[in-house]
């Protein structure tokens, strides 16, 4: 069944074209990609299915009754209102009788009002619902009903729509750039919920492994037209990569076509026949169609390579020596003490709010110690990529603002290029360079930004979220920057892919002040089974990810699978009791079942401390 067909669909901005006849429909339980340079409309393009933005031309046809979903990269809500009240803001009955149900549970001395939620949920069949609710809010750790909206993180408001939407269950969900600000284990658990669910989804993402495991269809949008690949990420590339080059060759020809047919329009002698009007009229007519033929063959032919000149690092580069942070009762640093190497590339993973950023504030002196000191070598440069600290004038063009840090740069081969060049190799086109800032898209001024700082050639480069907006094109210049750069390095990601490509070994920040450094990459990580738990809730954990056991004692490998058999029993009983509360209309044996499903939990917890003890 077709959800959703787009026709002929055309939108413009002044002179900018964004999208050109732009035509696909959407199959009932398809998965679907939308991929772009940054600027090129996808946004747009979304907004325009859900009405938000008009097209200048074309159809949107909906499935008559479709539901759609959308997930806005900044989703707002109204502050005043508890999580309770915006998750379960719904015209469905379904979700209303758990939202009296729920709010019932906060005032259990209200027995008429319980009575009246129990009889609701069973009119409606909302129970399984209700589980899902509770599932969905502990794995996007969204616990604390209760709390107001207005007191909640950037980073948790995405989270708090996400569950929304995974609530409400449209027919059709559209997610635009989902795993911004979520960490790790987060986009883990949705990748597996998304990739389960028989669901119609339409999303924009960077997140290569999100988009590989989960879409079965990849739509590009290039220059305003659309290409459409079936398959994963790979293909994709594949399929891409052949695209262009056919095109480049098509290309090339016409440009040659167009270079005879100028020769010939230039010798042929005045006062010639119809023939030779027609021909004439026929090459004015293709060389203005092809008026940027050149600059798009000299675009696709040319490999973009940027391998700056660095300052040379001394032996001694930076040393952390019994450093400790906190804030209030909140560890981030304890005792840490380590001795940066030439040439290192780190990546730091760990939960939202558990220090990363400090860490790096603390490196970059915005941050003081409570205890220890850092040292730091003579010859050390910085360059800092802050997430929330886009450093650039609005009010500037994009050339002024770029040579405002350098007129020109040298390259590691000694070769030198102007501001106007380096722009260029960012994929900013010179025929843009003099636009303000203020016309580029939010990814567009993040890449600026990023090359402000990689301009001034800074031998210790330092990288929070740097991927965050960041299109597929400009994530491939970044990485072969990267791969070649001879510096130390230091990157903040959630961006799996990336952090795979690029780094040597990883900080892991688990909280309460404790680091440890992996010898890996975050898949090497995630194969060994250490992000599997998600310490803040044990519980969640049904069957608990196998271990290296190869320098375990035989006592050590029983214990442990003793334990893994504790837990998942403890599961299967605390499972067994929700089923129970939920069958079950008398408040007293409510309160018992949720006394037994409290020290169930305590339970696991305790065997998954000694589990994580053991494997450690």
């Amino acid at each position: 069944m077709t959800y959703l067909t787009l026709e002929n669909i055309n939108k413009a901005f002044g002179e900018k074209i964004l999208l050109k006849n732009v035509t696909f429909s959407i199959e009932e339980g398809q998965k679907v990609a939308l991929v772009a340079k940054n600027g090129s409309g996808k946004t747009t393009l979304l907004r325009i299915i859900i009405g938000q933005e008009v097209a200048d031309n074309g159809k949107v046809i909906k499935k008559s009754g479709l539901q759609i979903g959308y997930l806005d990269q900044n989703p707002i809500f109204h502050g005043d209102h508890t999580l309770l009240e915006a998750l379960l803001n719904s015209n469905s009955t379904t979700v209303q009788a758990v939202k009296m149900y729920e709010e019932s549970l906060l005032d259990p001395e209200n027995m008429d009002k319980m009575q009246h939620a129990f009889e609701l949920m069973d009119k409606n069949n909302a129970w399984d619902l209700d589980t899902l609710i509770r599932d969905i809010l502990v794995n996007l750790k969204l616990p604390d009903l209760n709390q107001k909206v207005n007191e909640l993180s950037g980073g948790q408001v995405k989270r708090l729509a996400i569950a929304k939407l995974l609530i409400d269950s449209p027919d059709l969900v559209i997610l635009d750039e989902p795993t911004n600000h979520l960490d790790v284990e987060i986009i883990d658990w949705l990748e597996g919920f998304l990739t389960s669910r028989k669901m119609t989804l339409l999303m924009v993402t960077h997140d290569r492994y999100f988009l590989d495991r989960i879409c079965d269809t990849i739509i590009e949008l290039d220059g305003g037209n659309m290409h459409t690949y079936q398959g994963n990420y790979e293909l994709f590339l594949m399929k891409k990569n052949e695209r262009e080059s056919n095109e480049l060759v098509n290309a090339q020809k016409t440009a040659v076509a167009l270079k005879r047919e100028r020769m010939w329009v230039d010798k042929m002698p005045q006062g010639r026949g119809s023939k030779s009007t027609a021909r004439t009229s026929n090459y004015y007519d293709d060389a203005s169609e092809n008026k940027h033929l050149k600059s798009f063959i000299r675009e696709r032919s040319t490999k973009i390579e940027i391998n700056m000149k660095n300052t040379r690092l001394g032996s001694k580069i930076l040393e952390f020596n019994n450093v400790s942070k906190s804030f209030g009762a909140k560890k981030i640093l304890d005792k840490f003490s380590y001795i940066f190497k030439q040439h290192e590339k780190l990546g730091i993973i760990g939960k939202n709010g558990v220090g990363k950023s400090t860490f790096l504030n603390l490196i970059m002196k915005e941050e003081n110690p409570d205890s220890g000191f850092i040292t730091y070598g003579e010859t050390i440069e910085f360059g800092y990529y802050n997430q929330n600290g886009i450093k650039v004038d609005d009010n500037k063009t994009i050339l002024d603002s770029v040579k405002d840090v350098a007129e020109y740069t040298t390259f590691a081969d000694g070769t030198k290029a102007t501001a106007s060049q380096l722009l260029e190799k960012f994929l900013f086109h010179p025929r843009i360079q003099h636009k303000f800032v203020n016309s580029l898209s939010g990814g567009e001024k993040r890449r600026l930004y990023l090359l402000t700082v990689i301009l001034k050639n800074p031998n210790f480069l330092i990288l929070d979220e740097p991927t965050n907006d960041f299109d597929l094109t400009t994530l491939d210049l970044l990485e072969e920057f990267l791969i070649n750069y001879k510096g130390c390095l230091i990157i903040v990601s959630h961006d799996r892919y990336f952090m795979d490509l690029i780094v040597d070994h990883l900080f892991v920040f688990e909280g309460n002040g404790e680091i440890k450094d992996f010898p890996g990459n975050y898949s090497d990580y995630k194969e060994h089974g250490f992000s599997a738990i998600d310490e803040t809730n044990p519980q969640n954990s049904e069957v608990l990810p196998s271990i290296k056991s190869e320098q375990m004692s035989d006592t050590q490998k029983d214990k442990i699978k003793k334990l893994e058999k504790k837990i998942k029993n403890l599961e299967i009983k605390r499972k067994d009791l929700e089923s129970k509360i939920s069958q079950t209309e008398l408040f007293e044996e409510i309160r018992k079942i949720s006394e037994e499903i409290k020290l169930v939990v305590e339970d696991i917890e305790k065997a998954s401390e000694e589990w994580i003890a053991l494997s450690e």
